[in-house]
């Protein structure tokens, strides 16, 4: 929905996804918009292949970054919590997004708006949390939002605006069937 909508304002795209061949929904698009998007493969998880996608597209200026990718690990009471695949949400959702800044950097500071963008969840405010329960997630989220504090303060004085996004709870394979927002509403929110 990112790139449906960046695309439809004229924005250039280059999309960093887990499985390009996967990418299923991004194929249409591509036709399309031709040139406008460039789909890449990028685990955010791995730094050889968040290296590779840097590479590929810092040729050149890049005026926003939105880190997006995200796991949900599994949600269980705390006698059952499997440190394994806390340890796989906190490496996604906490550390990958400090991984591709901090690699996106030589573009990012050719650009002209140096915009960077995180989305985050209101499940990892400490405030927020009145019904514990989803260790992995909450804990990865609180990570992310201190991770993008020390950012922002870090980068300021180049001009860059570093910034959290909550996009509410959303219909994607993540949020379910049940959540109350549609993509479309969610994106649109979040990029105004």
């Amino acid at each position: 929905e990112f790139v449906q909508q960046l695309l439809l304002r004229g924005d250039t795209v280059e999309a960093g996804v887990r499985s390009p061949e996967g990418a299923r929904r991004l194929e249409p698009l591509k036709q399309k918009a031709g040139n406008r998007l460039r789909i890449h493969a990028l685990d955010v998880g791995d730094d050889a292949s968040v290296r590779a996608f840097a590479t590929n597209v810092c040729t050149g200026p890049v005026d926003v970054l939105i880190n997006n990718a995200g796991v949900s690990g599994l949600w269980c009471a705390l006698g059952d919590v499997d440190y394994a695949d806390m340890a796989r949400t906190f490496t996604i959702n906490a550390l990958g997004p400090l991984r591709v800044t901090s690699a996106m950097l030589p573009g990012l500071r050719q650009g002209a708006l140096r915009r960077v963008a995180h989305v985050t969840s209101r499940m990892g405010s400490l405030a927020a949390n009145t019904d514990g329960g989803a260790y992995a997630y909450r804990m990865s989220k609180a990570a992310l939002n201190m991770a993008v504090r020390s950012m922002s303060t870090d980068l300021r004085p180049e001009g860059f605006v570093t910034v959290l996004l909550h996009p509410g709870w959303v219909q994607t394979d993540m949020g379910g069937p049940d959540a109350t927002l549609p993509a479309p509403d969610s994106v649109r929110g979040m990029l105004r």
